[in-house]
């Protein structure tokens, strides 16, 4: 079997950095993705090289042993990682769970007491405008029969064209009235009931990833018009760049799921994350780039972030109460209430131009559908 050097492979030095071991791993993916006409051998490979390279304990163990053959060395790299029995004070044997959250004094939850319709909503529609406009002939038409001596030749004429363009216009309003009753109707047919699209990560560290999808169904289905996403790319990005999207109206929260240290986490005024009160070295966040990302792509929605933490091992994770920055950490409870709360501005609307630009951004978007 070919030995492959994993620091030739991507195209780095051997002292690279991790942002820069990233960044090269990230250029060449994406021209090696078979999605994007590259080979899945060449692929793997590729993602071998990064996940062995990324791990400080794997890439030191690798550069001891120098080249190794590519394919031998991802399952050796799984086993040893596995076999370890701590890693930054993380214990393997600790599971997290999704709180219970006392949604009694959630306001945003008593106010959707009983609320369960949905209005598809879509960019042009008519409204109320074909009503609006019967409304208006209906007091046009009896005028003359009013006012009979108030009507000159010159008035009647002005009124005759008055009433033509109110039925023109009214009929013009209804023929797209029902237009976008039948769009509304073939959007229903097409995704029914369906609340979440995509599936949270499956691998066994991705446990916070699947901690929040429960999070996301438990509570903010209460508001009828959200709509889930899991696993979704950045504009010309083929890989799962951004673990959660909530959709509710025109307002969309973008979400990164950690799990972490105990302790309590912070932004700086800088934009740095801080763990009791020092610059946080234990992991990173695409947050703010995902949000910046997707408010290009959505420049008509509001859009904001929400990195929610937990525990890695026993003890407690707090955050600050902070509503501003693209990527604030954020307990589990602290998510359910405040974004919760924002996202009930409109807590029965689907934006259908909004929901399919969204959709279409979701890696995986044809998993099992979940029904609310």
């Amino acid at each position: 079997m070919a030995e492959v050097d994993y620091y030739e492979l991507l195209g780095i030095a051997r002292d690279a950095t991790p942002g820069e071991i990233k960044s090269a791993y990230r250029a060449l993916a994406l021209r090696a993705h078979p999605d994007a006409g590259g080979s899945a051998e060449e692929f793997q490979l590729l993602r071998s090289a990064y996940e062995t390279l990324s791990d400080p304990v794997s890439r030191a163990a690798y550069d001891r042993r120098g080249r190794r053959p590519s394919m031998a060395l991802a399952a050796e790299r799984r086993a040893e990682r596995w076999a370890r029995p701590r890693r930054f004070g993380e214990d393997p044997d600790f599971v997290p769970t999704v709180p219970d959250i006392d949604v009694t004094h959630l306001p945003w939850w008593r106010m959707m007491e009983g609320v369960s319709r949905v209005h598809y909503a879509h960019p042009g529609s008519p409204g109320h405008a074909p009503a609006a406009g019967a409304v208006a002939g209906a007091v046009l038409l009896p005028l003359p029969l009013v006012l009979p001596f108030a009507f000159s030749v010159w008035l009647m004429s002005v009124w005759v064209l008055l009433v033509v363009s109110a039925v023109a216009a009214t009929v013009l309003l209804v023929r797209r009235h029902l237009e976008s009753l039948r769009t509304v109707r073939s959007f229903r047919s097409e995704f029914g009931d369906r609340i979440v699209f995509g599936s949270p990560g499956a691998e066994p560290d991705e446990v916070a990833e699947r901690l929040t999808a429960e999070l996301l169904e438990r509570y903010l289905t209460r508001l009828p018009g959200v709509r889930i996403f899991h696993g979704l790319a950045w504009p010309d990005s083929v890989f799962a760049d951004v673990d959660h999207a909530v959709l509710c109206g025109r307002r969309l929260v973008l979400v990164e799921s950690k799990s972490w240290l105990p302790g309590h986490y912070a932004l700086a005024e800088d934009g740095t994350l801080t763990r009791n009160g020092r610059r946080f070295r234990g992991g990173g966040t695409q947050l703010p780039t995902s949000v910046e990302a997707f408010r290009r792509l959505l420049p008509d929605v509001e859009v904001r972030g929400a990195l929610v933490l937990y525990p890695s091992r026993e003890g407690e994770i707090t955050t600050d109460e902070q509503d501003d920055g693209d990527a604030p950490p954020m307990t589990p409870e602290q998510f359910v209430r405040q974004l919760g709360d924002w996202l009930a501005a409109e807590p029965v609307t689907v934006d259908r131009h909004v929901f399919r630009t969204v959709l279409g951004q979701v890696v995986s978007p044809s998993s099992t559908p979940t029904n609310a």
